[in-house]
């Protein structure tokens, strides 16, 4: 559903789409960019796809809200691809994201989408070296995909130009405003010219994102699929209350006692992440850690191994919770709550993606029950508590 944002946005359910737009076809996408999406798989677009491409086609600004997982990479990408193809090479749109795992993989969807386009992405990322984003950016790319940091880095040394940029997108914006990424937007948003089409995508819309919106989107529409605040209703959610020294043992347990195939672990701290790893490889359960004190190099390896199957279980601090590309996790873990009832939202987002179903365990130390609560209230929905002898520390109602 659309509406401008000056209106109330009403609660939409993540239903069929319309049904003169239940296929690709419909939506007014070019021969070659339906070809790349039949190579892909995809048979038909999920809600976000079906009401946004036609907007963004027409040129319209646009708010997508929309939980991950639902596909509002290509809701973007697709439709781009479709506008710049057989222009001019020099960059017209430009994709900032708050991480450069999101970075990567919003690169690779585009690489995999214009493959028969002509058109050319670079992602441009921190922590590698400079050089080579430098020289792909000198000689000439349609489409950027970076994060704020890095993209000023090249702005000042002038590796790219963005007069003539066509297209700005804001991807996971309120993860980038969670980030303290604000002055970094502005800074680039100012280099940008003012008659471009602005898309702003967020899984949450908070005060802060709505004013983001209010600022550089000019009479957008909003397509929301879900409520603003809500989890995924392909996830079975439960709380485990555990004494946080045992919350080891009980992961051990359930992954003992569970089927499981790709277990995503959310911890709170870096080390907290690395004690997790110790203790399922001392238990016999291949695992991997994944957080900022890691390398570049490491992060996408662990990634990696984790993918292929090489590891059942990625541990990681909220660097992962938005923006990673995972397919089949079978199960999240909160083996901290979130402090804030929104990230957990993100975090679960990672399982029952794209119309599959997956579990999330979240598991619950008396300090930190007034967080669980306060997640159910933001729900809306009590999680069922389900206690395993010799680990639940007493018996904790739901409110």
């Amino acid at each position: 559903m659309e509406q401008s944002i000056t209106g109330q946005t009403p609660d939409i359910g993540a239903d069929e789409p319309r049904p003169e737009q239940s296929t690709f076809e419909a939506l007014g996408l070019l021969p070659q960019v339906l070809d790349a999406v039949r190579r892909a798989g995809y048979e038909r677009p999920t809600p976000i796809q079906a009401q946004a491409i036609p907007l963004v086609l027409k040129g319209r600004d646009l708010m997508g809200l929309a939980q991950t997982g639902t596909g509002k990479t290509a809701a973007f990408t697709l439709p781009i691809i479709n506008r710049l193809m057989d222009g001019p090479r020099r960059t017209r749109a430009l994709v900032l994201t708050p991480t450069r795992e999101l970075a990567i993989q919003v690169e690779e969807s585009v690489r995999n989408y214009a493959a028969e386009s002509g058109l050319e992405v670079v992602a441009v990322f921190g922590g590698v070296p400079l050089e080579p984003q430098q020289k792909k950016l000198r000689d000439g790319v349609d489409i950027v995909v970076a994060t704020p940091g890095r993209l000023i880095d090249h702005l000042e040394r002038q590796n790219v130009v963005l007069d003539d940029l066509e297209i700005l997108v804001l991807d996971e914006a309120d993860r980038m405003l969670d980030m303290g990424f604000a002055p970094q937007i502005n800074r680039i948003v100012d280099q940008i010219p003012p008659y471009r089409q602005t898309l702003l995508f967020s899984a949450t819309m908070p005060p802060e994102v709505e004013a983001l919106a209010r600022k550089y989107l000019r009479r957008p529409k909003v397509v929301q699929i879900g409520r603003r605040s809500s989890a995924a209703n392909t996830v079975t959610h439960a709380v485990y209350p555990v004494p946080r020294e045992k919350k080891s043992e009980l992961l051990v347990e359930l992954l003992k006692d569970t089927k499981t195939e790709t277990v995503l672990v959310f911890t709170r701290t870096k080390h907290g992440a690395d004690k997790v790893v110790h203790a399922l490889e001392k238990a016999g359960v291949k695992a991997t850690a994944m957080h900022a004190d890691k390398s570049q190099a490491q992060r996408m390896k662990a990634l990696e191994q984790f993918r292929s199957g090489e590891v059942n279980v990625l541990v990681a601090t909220d660097i992962a919770q938005r923006g990673l590309d995972i397919s089949g996790i079978t199960h999240v873990v909160n083996y901290d709550v979130p402090q804030q009832p929104e990230d957990y939202i993100h975090r679960i987002g990672r399982t029952g993606r794209a119309a599959s179903t997956g579990d999330a365990f979240t598991f619950m130390s008396p300090d930190e029950i007034a967080m669980v609560r306060s997640i159910e209230n933001t729900i809306g929905a009590p999680i069922p508590r389900i206690s395993v002898p010799g680990y639940d520390f007493g018996t904790v109602a739901a409110d």
